[in-house]
């Protein structure tokens, strides 16, 4: 029986497809034991938390958690009402690319030489990203949009040697007067 061993260079392979990706949005009391309380609601139901972003809002009493989950859709109603029945919860809502706005940040690291510099820069420019630093062997890029674009431009980086990525998963905020 042969161990798998995993490095920083193992590629990692989902076990699920993006599209299966739930997002929620939970504002919450901003206290101690809140995520954790919110992360033990999605563990009972099997579902597994691909994305966190949490934050203060404007009011620094009550802080917005987005939440990419993926599991059994046939669950995702009850763990909004449970989420929505705990006691630092404001409420929770679901939302999806038709009814709200949806980005992610990527900054990304990678090994480019002198002679290469001028197509990572076309790629980078192509996805209106940013170069955030710039050595004689490596660059740093930001690049913003929605997931298929951050996918997109990741895989046309990909030709260079990528050291690390680091994404901050899903943003979301609801259209028009709708709350977020």
């Amino acid at each position: 029986m042969s161990q798998n061993i995993i490095t920083a260079d193992t590629p990692v392979v989902p076990n699920h497809t993006r599209g299966a990706i739930n997002s929620l949005s939970i504002l919450v009391n901003n206290e101690p034991g809140v995520l954790m309380r919110i992360c033990q609601v999605f563990s009972r139901r099997a579902f597994n938390i691909d994305s966190l972003v949490v934050s203060e809002g404007r009011d620094t009493n009550f802080s917005r958690m987005t939440i990419g989950i993926s599991g059994d859709p046939q669950g995702l109603d009850q763990i909004i009402k449970q989420v929505n029945k705990l006691v630092d919860v404001i409420h929770c809502f679901e939302h999806s690319a038709q009814n709200s706005v949806v980005k992610e940040l990527i900054l990304v690291k990678f090994l480019v030489d002198k002679a290469d510099r001028s197509e990572a820069l076309q790629i980078i420019e192509h996805f209106e990203g940013k170069t955030l630093d710039l050595t004689h062997k490596s660059m740093i890029a930001q690049l913003t949009g929605n997931t298929d674009k951050v996918d997109a431009a990741l895989s046309m980086l990909g030709q260079f040697e990528i050291i690390e990525t680091v994404r901050t998963g899903k943003v979301v905020m609801a259209r028009g007067n709708q709350p977020t």
